[in-house]
């Protein structure tokens, strides 16, 4: 083990920290930057203090390009960010794809039900990665790689690292980006599996509020 000199500062000590069992991945090499773990966050107080390697930013709205800015220009990492597949579709999210592009965003991030033929113009306007998300073994992932996603972004629950073993088997090369879940063993398992970059969900920033809440409110008691 090599020894690694830290620096924590003091007002910002208490900075979120990634789970340190992710740096066992390979990682996914974009534009020069080795990513091992990626946040899934649209919350920019957390974006701002949070240790991941880059930012995944999904989101359960139609896709706008003023929080994509506003993620962008608050983050110190890469940002991978939604441009729909869901309600947002077609021809919307391929000028999204492109605006988010000319934003500074390092990869777009298409949902399940995204058309491949949607996949397929987007990949002839952008030259950033196009993630597109897997739930499934089902899926037609064959289809979604043909039609040009560049990286699978899978998202199963609690059979992801069976999933991830799935395409794996059948697709050696491809990079793949997975959620991890809450525990160590969880997400080792999905590196097992095969998973080339981790997404760790972070606690909300009410929960870290309200944590802070409890010990002040301690220092009071009786």
């Amino acid at each position: 083990m090599k020894q690694i000199p830290e620096y924590k500062g003091t007002l910002r000590s208490h900075l979120l920290t990634i789970p340190h069992c992710i740096s066992e991945c390979s990682g996914i090499r974009v534009f020069g930057r080795r990513i091992k773990s990626l946040v899934f966050s649209t919350d920019v107080a957390i974006i701002k203090n949070v240790n991941a390697d880059a930012i995944i930013a999904v989101y359960p709205f139609t896709p706008q390009p003023s929080i994509t800015q506003a993620i962008i220009s608050v983050s110190d990492v890469p940002c991978f960010v939604g441009v729909g597949g869901g309600v947002t579709s077609g021809d919307r999210s391929v000028r999204m794809a492109e605006f988010s592009e000319n934003q500074g965003a390092f990869g777009v991030v298409l949902n399940v039900p995204i058309a491949n033929e949607t996949i397929t113009k987007i990949k002839q306007v952008v030259d950033i990665p196009v993630i597109t998300t897997i739930v499934s073994e089902e899926m037609d992932i064959g289809g979604r790689l043909a039609a040009g996603a560049d990286i699978l972004n899978v998202s199963g629950a609690a059979k992801t690292p069976e999933i991830v073993a799935h395409i794996r088997e059948k697709f050696p090369d491809v990079p793949i980006i997975a959620t991890g879940g809450p525990r160590d063993e969880d997400i080792l398992r999905t590196i097992r599996a095969g998973a080339n970059a981790i997404t760790y969900t972070p606690p909300t920033t009410a929960q870290l509020c309200s944590e802070i809440m409890v010990d002040h409110r301690s220092k009071f008691e009786k």
